[in-house]
């Protein structure tokens, strides 16, 4: 696991009339998130791998795909295709999720296995020693500008422990509810990849909020036991 700290600006959260200007405000982010939502495994309908295939002509920030999705056996290759440079999917909607990280691999990205707030840590027991992220979500999928579960905290420390029994180095990323005021608990609980969309989308000087993010998280790093 790393112990140096990367936004994930959302741009679920930004103009996407305007993305290319927009993209150019978040220099310096660790990647893009980008959130694909299909209206069936979570309520709302966001954008897919044609805006994705364009974003990447406009950034050499990788992108981060966040598949929010009932059919990700099926869709994946899709959005390889379209340049992500990283794949996360969710567990509970994957039918075969080994297969699905054997895919992202052998196209040369990294793979992530997301989780929601009601899933057990356990779930992700057979994944560990084959993925690159785990994505913690500290808000239930679908909707941006949601408060932070504060639970999530001790959800993150389960699994920096459970990939510590198993010898496994995933990146920890969390994605929901995060400002300056999270940020320190969820990096010293274990994440080191934060996903922030209003946090950063909303300001008026994107980079500064990306800076100030940092700042928190790294002061929760110190606090690690």
């Amino acid at each position: 696991m790393l112990d140096e700290i990367g936004i994930a600006p959302s741009i679920l959260s930004a103009d996407l009339m305007d993305l290319g200007h927009e993209v150019k405000t978040i220099e310096g982010a660790r990647y893009i998130h980008f959130d694909v939502m299909d209206g069936s495994f979570v309520p709302q309908l966001s954008y897919g791998h044609p805006v994705l295939k364009a974003l990447k002509k406009t950034t050499d920030i990788p992108v981060d795909v966040h598949l929010m999705i009932e059919n990700p056996d099926e869709a994946i290759g899709s959005y390889l295709d379209a340049g992500a440079d990283m794949v996360s999917f969710h567990i509970e909607a994957a039918k075969h999720a080994n297969r699905i990280a054997g895919q992202i691999h052998e196209a040369g990205r990294l793979a992530g296995i997301a989780i929601n707030p009601g899933t057990s840590v356990y779930a992700l027991d057979s994944l560990l020693d084959i993925v690159d992220m785990v994505l913690v979500m500290s808000v239930n999928p679908g909707f941006g500008g949601q408060k932070f579960i504060p639970q999530t905290t001790e959800k993150i420390r389960a699994v920096k422990r459970l990939c510590e029994a198993h010898g496994a180095h995933p990146v920890i990323e969390v994605d929901g509810g995060i400002n300056r005021e999270t940020a320190g608990a969820v990096a010293g609980a274990g994440a080191t990849l934060l996903v922030a969309g209003s946090a950063v989308f909303k300001a008026s000087d994107r980079r500064a909020a990306m800076a100030e993010l940092v700042q928190a998280a790294q002061a929760g790093l110190g606090k690690r036991a």
